[in-house]
């Protein structure tokens, strides 16, 4: 079922309790965030932090508390609304998730095609603007292989925002890539965001934080808490 949040909320979670299969991993989760909002998610090794972002893209079901997403309830959403949740929301991984045996092009033909799309002009149009918009709009013909792993999480980028979502889901975006590299991804991620879709960035990367500071959330004993924009952040308690 379809809900309506208020003003500009896009994602708006209230004293939920997030399970592992049963294991109790954050209680007491509220979380709003804006559209348009970018920000981080941070958190030890095994703190919650991607179980919360499965959450929000209903991987892991949300039996306690309140949430509401891209205007669906996640605590009664049926079956057949997962798929049209999971419309809304882009996932950008970190090891990519590429299909080795076919071009850029062809990876990205094939999330349209098992989406839904079935108009081989507008499949083409739609392909050419995402690749054009992370900066690979002459690399379409490339194998996986033949990238760099810069390009490749451009790649990832861009096959998140194919069906023109309004949340990107990054789980460790920056993890596999070098610092110049890194920094890149983040900034066009900043750019996604300023066109209106919401980014939460789950890292570790402390050096993105610093150099790119945006709202940070972390999970920490099993509680989500919000962290001052002027409080120090220490890479060993991220």
């Amino acid at each position: 079922m379809q809900e309506t949040l208020p003003l500009d909320v896009i994602i708006d979670l209230k004293e939920c309790i997030i399970w592992q299969q049963d294991h109790l991993v954050l209680s007491g989760v509220n979380l709003s965030v804006r559209k348009g909002e970018f920000m981080y998610l941070v958190g030890r090794v095994g703190s919650g932090k991607t179980s919360l972002i499965k959450t929000i893209n209903a991987q892991i079901p949300l039996k306690e508390g309140s949430g509401i997403v891209a205007g669906y309830n996640l605590s009664n959403l049926r079956t057949k609304e997962v798929p049209m949740l999971r419309r809304k929301l882009g996932i950008v991984f970190q090891d990519f998730q590429l299909l080795i045996d076919r071009s850029v092009h062809d990876n990205l033909e094939f999330v349209l095609k098992a989406t839904g799309w079935k108009n081989n002009n507008e499949i083409e149009a739609r392909i050419g603007e995402v690749l054009e918009k992370v900066g690979l709009g002459l690399k379409g013909y490339k194998m996986p292989h033949q990238l760099s792993g810069g390009e490749q999480q451009r790649v990832v980028i861009g096959r998140a925002l194919l069906n023109d979502p309004e949340i990107i889901l990054a789980d460790e975006p920056t993890g596999n890539l070098d610092p110049e590299t890194s920094e890149g991804i983040v900034k066009l991620l900043k750019e996604i965001s300023s066109t209106g879709r919401a980014v939460i960035i789950a890292t570790h990367n402390h050096t993105i934080i610093k150099r790119f500071p945006a709202r940070t959330v972390k999970c920490e004993n099993g509680k989500l808490v919000e962290l001052k924009m002027d409080e120090e952040i220490e890479l060993e308690r991220l």
